[in-house]
């Protein structure tokens, strides 16, 4: 037996892979496509072009049928203390100072005035921030989860979203990492315990067969 059917076969006698139910009131969910991890000229990004690309394609059909968008950034005061022990773990992250370009949604997702974003200091979406609130107002009921890192923030926030009860999809086109081989081990593991990773074709396939929602100005 190879090891990755090895492995294949372990999660199988444990019963993980189970799919997610999916809701009627879908949101997008961007974690961390800013330019400091879009663009190669920020020590801790990369050429992500294919899944920003990606990542448009589906948040065009959401936008078009009424579906909310949410984007995640991290961004830390000059001095830094608001970064706690991981800018001391990982300090390539110093480099994200709000007001500095690295902190900006990369415009390449064509982000609207009226999609939220929420600023984070830790790898979780949810960890100290108020997206659990704006969903929950919303009455989102599954959520398509894209971004950056696969193996950082997108699985923190995978395994965030499970715990406070919202299905999640994770398109694999619409989410990027440094290297190859954390990337692929966790698309594995976050669609065995925490989300359903689908195609980019799935996920559109899905919006598209949800009633589209009237746009709503927030009260």
């Amino acid at each position: 037996m190879t090891h990755d059917a090895q492995t294949q076969a372990i999660y199988q006698r444990a019963r993980f892979g189970q799919a997610v139910p999916r809701g009627q009131n879908p949101a997008v969910l961007v974690v961390d496509f800013s330019c400091g991890f879009t663009d190669p000229a920020c020590a801790l990004g990369s050429d992500l072009t294919p899944e920003v690309e990606a990542t448009r394609r589906l948040l065009d059909v959401a936008r078009g049928r009424g579906f909310l968008a949410v984007f995640t950034t991290i961004g830390f005061e000059p001095g830094l203390t608001d970064g706690a022990l991981w800018v001391r773990k990982a300090p390539a992250l110093a480099e994200l100072q709000l007001g500095g370009r690295w902190v900006e949604i990369d415009p390449r997702l064509g982000r609207r005035e009226d999609e939220p974003v929420v600023l984070k200091k830790g790898a979780s979406a949810f960890f100290g921030t108020n997206l659990a609130s704006i969903l929950i107002a919303q009455r989102i009921d599954t959520v398509i989860l894209c971004g950056a890192t696969t193996s950082g923030c997108v699985r923190a926030t995978a395994i965030d979203l499970l715990q406070y009860g919202f299905p999640t999809l994770v398109p694999r086109e619409c989410v990027g990492d440094r290297a190859a081989g954390p990337h692929e081990a966790n698309l594995f593991d976050i669609h065995q315990k925490y989300a359903d990773v689908v195609s980019l074709a799935e996920a559109i396939a899905y919006l598209e067969s949800v009633p589209a929602r009237a746009a709503t100005a927030a009260g």
